[in-house]
């Protein structure tokens, strides 16, 4: 349930209505929109009159039932305006967010030594990107594949966003690895192999960091947002949610299937940025540039794409990895389709090879 305030209300007044509600069991949310200010009431509503609630004060101008399971996700909590994610990096503040020029992360799937992940994170910057990506923890199909480097690769990561000033994104894989990931992360990533695991969601909903929390593969759209909804029931409010592919019947000629259906969708459903993360989603490097562009077109508001120094050699998922210069020359294809639109925030900078 939320209750949208009129336009000038009192800051006193507000904050007498929402003790009020404490009084009555529920936990109520100020959120603070362009115009207006709105109250989102979490707790058991279901029996509560829309009409007593307006008569609380003159200043209340409408009591709205949330009818989503995922109320805090729901753009309806809001009041249909779109959040934001704020992240601080050493190059300077990068907003995500449907009002925000598009944001590139790039970097390759798991961090392997530090030359490699030094090497791309200054090419990745120079070519646009704002944030690099690398696997510390990898969680993989098979027992025998490359697990990633740990914490030792956590150091690796903190050394790169130093000589680059990028900020970082890393997965977490187990909570007994938080506190670890969380002083060297700038957004903390949830895999699509943990999208469920609740006890995990709870934890980082806990944590000082943005989330970003990528779609399972089997995972319908509100099964998506109810795991968004425990990170934001937890405290945490900064999410993105990255759709990455799905499981579907064919899987001959990509890795998986890209849902881009999802931007339109989410779009109405919840206010949480959106990320769309082509390099996992296709699984073959020749797609990615195309699946790019068509994301942007589409609406969304961040790209996460896979980058290698020598992706025949990578480690892991390199046959879906861009080498930098192939990255750079898509970023500029990505500037046009992202100027069309007005969300890009300028050329990308060639870099030398």
């Amino acid at each position: 349930m939320i209750v949208v305030m009129k336009v000038g209300s009192p800051e006193a007044e507000i904050n007498r209505i929402s003790d009020e509600f404490s009084s009555w069991g529920l936990t109520p949310e100020k959120i603070v929109g362009t115009h207006k200010v709105v109250i989102g009431l979490v707790g058991e509503t279901a029996d509560l009159d829309a009409r007593q609630i307006q008569e609380i004060s003159p200043w209340i101008e409408q009591v709205l039932r949330v009818e989503k399971p995922y109320k805090r996700a729901s753009r309806q909590f809001r009041h249909g305006e779109a959040s934001e994610v704020t992240v601080e990096t050493p190059n300077g503040r990068v907003i995500i967010g449907e009002h925000h020029p598009i944001v590139v992360v790039a970097g390759p799937c798991s961090v392997e030594n530090e030359e490699m992940i030094v090497e791309t994170a200054q090419k990745v910057k120079a070519a646009g990107a704002k944030f690099l990506r690398g696997g510390a923890y990898k969680p993989r199909t098979s027992p025998y594949a490359f697990q990633g480097h740990g914490e030792s690769a956590l150091e690796l990561l903190a050394k790169a966003r130093e000589v680059s000033g990028l900020g970082i994104i890393t997965e977490v894989m187990d909570a007994a690895d938080l506190e670890k990931i969380e002083e060297v992360a700038d957004v903390i990533q949830v895999g699509a192999r943990n999208m469920q695991n609740f006890s995990l969601l709870k934890k980082v909903g806990r944590a000082s960091k943005p989330v970003l929390l990528k779609r399972g593969m089997a995972a319908t759209i509100d099964d998506w947002l109810m795991a968004a909804e425990y990170i934001l029931a937890s405290g945490n409010p900064n999410v993105i949610l990255c759709e990455r592919g799905i499981r579907t019947f064919d899987n001959q000629y990509t890795r998986n299937t890209l849902d881009l259906s999802v931007v339109p969708v989410l779009r109405s459903l919840t206010h949480l940025p959106i990320m769309i993360d082509p390099s996992h989603g296709t699984g073959w490097a020749t797609h990615v540039p195309s699946m790019a562009m068509a994301a942007i077109a589409a609406g969304t508001d961040s790209l996460m794409i896979e980058v290698h120094p020598n992706p025949t050699k990578a480690l892991s998922d390199g046959p879906q990895s861009l080498t930098p210069e192939r990255f750079e020359s898509l970023m500029q294809e990505l500037a046009v389709i992202g100027q069309a639109v007005g969300r890009w925030p300028q050329p990308a900078v060639a870099f030398a090879s």
